[in-house]
């Protein structure tokens, strides 16, 4: 009777251990992928499915090397936006082409492989969740526009999406020469 006991005490506290564990890991989850835990769990309707997904995406992120840019290519980057925005005001689809064309450089450059654009994203979301949805966004009016079905305003949103991935990727330090800041020149776009 005592070792039935026993045996029924270890096996729940080996449940709690292990329903504990997955509670921490949803939460870590849920704290580093922020919106973007979110959005999966709704994607894929079953936690356990997307807490795999995301699991799988902090694994294969930790594959890269992923490093930041020195402040010259911080400040050609910015030199870019800035040069994509002033072409936005003749040439709208052309400057949301050269901004989707500029995010992929800027993440070459600090390491991210450039798969197709689901991969990507995906990657990226490992260390920019709060801004990878503004990627899709820009991503999906983007290919709306080069189906003909974009109008300017929408153009306009693209680039403020691109905007917000492409202040992230460049990095919190990019100020440091004191050469403004890239949403300056967004607000003459807005």
């Amino acid at each position: 009777m005592v070792w039935v006991l026993v045996v029924i005490v270890v096996a729940l506290i080996a449940v709690v251990a292990i329903l504990m564990l997955r509670q921490r890991r949803s939460s870590q989850l849920r704290e580093g992928f922020g919106p973007e835990y979110d959005r999966v769990v709704e994607e894929r309707g079953d936690r356990r499915a997307a807490e795999s997904e995301l699991d799988d995406r902090r694994k294969r992120r930790e594959q890269f090397e992923i490093r930041p840019l020195d402040e010259g290519a911080r400040e050609r980057y910015a030199e870019r936006w800035r040069a994509t925005q002033r072409q936005f005001v003749d040439e709208p689809s052309g400057a949301v082409q050269e901004a989707d064309t500029l995010v992929a450089s800027v993440m070459r450059e600090r390491g991210y492989p450039l798969d197709d654009f689901e991969q990507r994203a995906a990657d990226v979301s490992v260390d920019h969740p709060d801004v990878v949805e503004n990627y899709r966004a820009a991503h999906g009016i983007s290919t709306a526009d080069a189906e003909g079905r974009a109008g300017t305003e929408d153009l306009r949103q693209a680039m403020v999406h691109y905007r917000a991935l492409f202040d992230d990727l460049l990095g919190p330090d990019r100020h440091a020469a004191g050469n403004g800041d890239t949403r300056d020149e967004m607000r003459e776009v807005r």
